[in-house]
């Protein structure tokens, strides 16, 4: 009769695992890893592909500030966009017509800002650029043209820049200047993009090259430095963009990230802005009390609108935020400004409160308006600019029939 300890000691013998899976084991679950994370990025980057080029149409390094290179046209396509050409005319700007002197008869507003003005992300026929010279027309039943100066690509665009290359926007022979603002312009007030100034290691890099600035610190095994390396190279990753893409489309969830956020990008929605805003403010003064004295030499009048960005317009749509934060303490500093150097202010946001989840007007990730966001955009516009505040561009008056069909 075979004892307990022997049955025992067998049955022991024989779960033992063969020294070779304790090795194959962790080696096929790593591997499965790596097959979902690869497999999750290759799907990622199939649904947002990405293909760089309007940078190729853009002069980076002149130091008055970026324009556009004369008679180019670019492609690109951004993770969260459809592929868009950009077309410059011989004095580099985006506007869908050549420079030179306005058709007899007709009101030329001249556009001058950021990538909000040059329409970034987007084709130039669904920009504000191209929709608001319609938009107008219909309410006041003149002819309204629209040029476009604005080139802004990485750093361009700033206000500093509008005001150094202003000399762009008058020689197009405007009745109006139509400048727009966003958040970006302030925070970004006196930045001037000089590519050659900018060290290699500033350069944006690629997923593989982060990789391989990591990989000393990954051998060398360091709990921080490993963590610190996955961290960055995630963020990094068509995977993470793909999460945050639908993450954001939750307009509750978008707004409480946003805010836990870095001062730098959400602390012009602060109640009581901070010493740095402060500052920025007291420069973006300087540069309108320049642009605004020239508009006036030239008699011409300086109109001035203020764009939220995605976060703010869901913020003012749900009519709620938190105590120390105010959505519009902003566009109220900046009306100050304005109107103190003589220019217009239009003040838009207010008609954001009628509009529902406004941020899927806005590309979720990247922030930009969309299409929908540009058209949205220039009805609020034109709204705004016919209602008295510049008597040139007063609505028309409906004709009697429709004024009693209205009632």
């Amino acid at each position: 009769m075979i004892g307990p300890n022997v049955t025992n000691s067998k049955a022991v013998e024989e779960s033992r695992l063969p020294r070779r899976d304790w090795f194959l084991l962790p080696l096929l679950s790593l591997l499965t890893i790596c097959c979902l994370i690869a497999g999750s990025e290759l799907t990622a980057r199939g649904l947002f592909e990405w293909r760089p080029g309007v940078q190729n149409c853009v002069v980076l390094n002149d130091p008055l500030g970026q324009h556009g290179i004369p008679n180019s046209v670019c492609r690109e396509k951004e993770p969260e966009t459809s592929t868009v050409e950009y077309r410059f005319n011989s004095c580099g700007h985006r506007t869908g017509m050549e420079c030179g002197p306005k058709p007899d008869g007709s009101y030329r507003i001249v556009l001058t800002g950021s990538s909000l003005a040059m329409g970034l992300r987007v084709t130039r026929e669904e920009t504000i650029a191209a929709l608001l010279p319609t938009e107008l027309s219909l309410r006041t039943g003149r002819k309204i043209e629209l040029y476009n100066t604005a080139v802004a690509v990485m750093e361009g665009g700033t206000p500093r820049s509008v005001a150094l290359r202003f000399d762009d926007v008058l020689a197009a022979k405007p009745d109006m200047v139509l400048w727009i603002l966003g958040p970006w312009d302030i925070e970004h007030v006196s930045t001037l993009y000089v590519e050659q100034k900018r060290s290699s290691a500033a350069r944006p890099v690629s997923l593989v090259q982060k990789v391989m600035q990591y990989r000393d610190q990954v051998v060398s095994l360091s709990p921080h430095a490993i963590n610190e390396a996955i961290i960055d190279v995630f963020h990094r990753s068509r995977t993470a963009l793909l999460l945050q893409h639908y993450m954001y489309e939750n307009q509750s969830l978008y707004v409480k990230h946003f805010l836990i956020g870095s001062d730098e990008s959400q602390g012009f929605l602060k109640a009581e802005p901070s010493a740095a805003l402060k500052s920025k403010m007291q420069q973006f003064d300087r540069y309108t009390a320049e642009i605004a004295g020239r508009t006036k030499a030239a008699g011409v009048p300086l109109v001035a609108v203020f764009l939220p960005n995605r976060a703010q317009a869901a913020m003012i749509s749900r009519g709620e935020w938190p105590d120390d934060y105010d959505p519009f303490e902003l566009d109220l500093a900046l009306r100050d400004i304005v109107t103190r150097h003589g220019g217009v202010y239009v003040d838009i946001l207010p008609d954001f409160r009628n509009v529902p989840n406004p941020e899927v007007h806005y590309f979720p990730v990247d922030g930009h308006p969309n299409a929908s966001g540009h058209a949205v955009i220039s009805e609020m516009l034109a709204r705004a600019l016919t209602n008295g505040a510049i008597p040139e561009l007063r609505a028309a008056s409906a004709p009697p029939a429709e004024s009693e069909k209205g009632n």
